[in-house]
């Protein structure tokens, strides 16, 4: 499953998919007016193909990258915790996707957070609760197969007790991998089409990335957790395995290991397919890689494909419930009220690649006294993860005692003498403009 810029398929996907390519990632520089038809342009040289694309609401969206999510993400439907509603979300972006012909979702986040240092997890977890987190993946996965989008739940066996960012370099999980499993067990229960690998290292099994690990992906998935659906990697481009073991090699290791399908990643395209198909066809010929592996795992692509193609008709989004969600999602503590126009102050870590940087914010949003004048508004993400971004937050706070803070991330650190806080659990436009509703007095 490569990936390409633009919103025209280039001739070398098109003669791909022909030649038996069976799926393709879309990033958010494909999404704009046009993705319909480009959608449509795929499935027109190949009826059957996989279209894919990372959509979790809240800080990740690629559909809604240039405005911010209609939706919000996993950390506040754990916080806010019904059911209900999680799947009625999940049901309202299954309907965006399968409005512009996507048909495989890379969600929900199956991880738990279970360290709180973790970089690239944190808020797009359901929480830090193994059981709230598995009811609520059960939930996503229905309300999103529901609406004929198949769902892959990710990051197996569980990325959430790391302290480093795959897309950078190899984790390790040190956590109770039976525990990080529930969710997962949770997901497959319910029905979920697909499951994506992470590339962690979890030492109590192996030695070598989950991505290319045949006990954790067919002693493990398949057999203790009896999952026959499709397993597609994460992007074997991320440094987690291409830095680890390489591009072409993890492709063949993580064929032999069990997986189905291989999702390049964001920048891998024409050459990569040509090196990888090499790869794999040299790892049969030298008997390192069955072919009976690939026909399998062909089957499964193929079974995929055909659950999608029955998919029923898809009623129309319904984006009210984002806006809801976000509502019930806010945590408000003290007074929080605007007496006028607002200065902002956002003290933001650079966003890591999952979410990648936003073009929407609270000062946008809210508007500001243009000259710097007004009411301090303090805007924070995972500020527990960054200490200067807390000294910084104290310093503003000791300046002005009427200050609001607004922590978009998890909200594990508060500031003692702020007149009021308010936590978003997220940072997508929709749990941004639930808190300037209740600055402006408005809810």
């Amino acid at each position: 499953m490569p990936s390409f810029p633009g919103a025209e398929a280039p001739a070398w996907v098109l003669r791909g998919l022909e030649n038996g390519l069976g799926g393709i990632c879309l990033f958010a520089y494909n999404v704009g007016e046009r993705l319909p038809e480009l959608t449509a342009s795929l499935r027109a040289a190949r009826p059957d193909v996989l279209i894919g694309i990372d959509e979790e609401g809240g800080d990740v969206t690629r559909l809604e990258v240039a405005r911010g999510s209609s939706y919000p993400g996993n950390g506040a439907l754990g916080a806010v915790d019904d059911t209900v509603l999680t799947e009625r979300i999940a049901a309202s972006i299954g309907a965006d996707l399968a409005a512009v012909g996507v048909n495989l979702d890379f969600a929900p986040v199956a991880d738990v957070n279970a360290n709180p240092a973790n970089p690239v997890i944190g808020i797009r977890s359901f929480g830090a609760d193994y059981d709230l987190v598995s009811r609520h993946v059960a939930a996503f996965v229905r309300g999103l197969q529901g609406q004929g989008v198949a769902a892959c739940a990710k990051h197996f066996p569980g990325h959430g007790d790391t302290e480093a960012d795959s897309h950078l370099e190899l984790p390790v999980a040190r956590g109770d991998l039976a525990a990080a499993l529930v969710p997962f067990r949770a997901a497959i229960q319910a029905g979920v089409r697909a499951v994506m690998t992470a590339h962690i290292v979890v030492p109590e099994i192996d030695d070598v990335p989950a991505t290319v690990s045949r006990r954790l992906l067919t002693d493990v998935l398949r057999g203790d957790l009896g999952f026959d659906g499709l397993v597609v990697t994460d992007a074997l481009e991320m440094r987690g395995l291409a830095g680890s073991i390489g591009v072409e090699e993890g492709a063949v290791q993580a064929l032999r290991a069990g997986a189905d399908a291989l999702c390049l990643g964001h920048d891998l395209g024409d050459e990569a397919v040509g090196a990888i198909s090499a790869a794999v066809v040299e790892a049969v010929r030298s008997g390192r890689l069955p072919d009976e592996r690939l026909a399998e795992a062909a089957g499964r692509v193929a079974r995929l494909a055909a659950w999608a193609a029955r998919a029923a008709p898809v009623p129309d989004a319904d984006r009210s419930v984002g806006l809801e969600a976000a509502r019930r999602a806010l945590r408000v503590e003290g007074d929080v009220r605007l007496r006028g126009l607002a200065a902002v102050v956002e003290l933001l870590p650079t966003p890591n690649i999952a979410a990648g940087p936003f073009e929407h914010s609270l000062a946008r949003l809210l508007g500001t006294g243009g000259d710097g004048n007004g009411q301090l508004v303090v805007v924070l993400r995972d500020a527990h993860r960054h200490e200067w971004a807390r000294e910084e937050t104290g310093r503003l706070i000791g300046a002005h005692p009427d200050a609001i803070v607004v922590e978009t991330g998890l909200p594990l650190w508060r500031p003692e003498r702020a007149r009021g806080y308010v936590v978003t659990h997220g940072a997508g436009r929709v749990n941004l403009e639930a808190a300037v509703e209740r600055l402006r007095g408005l809810k």
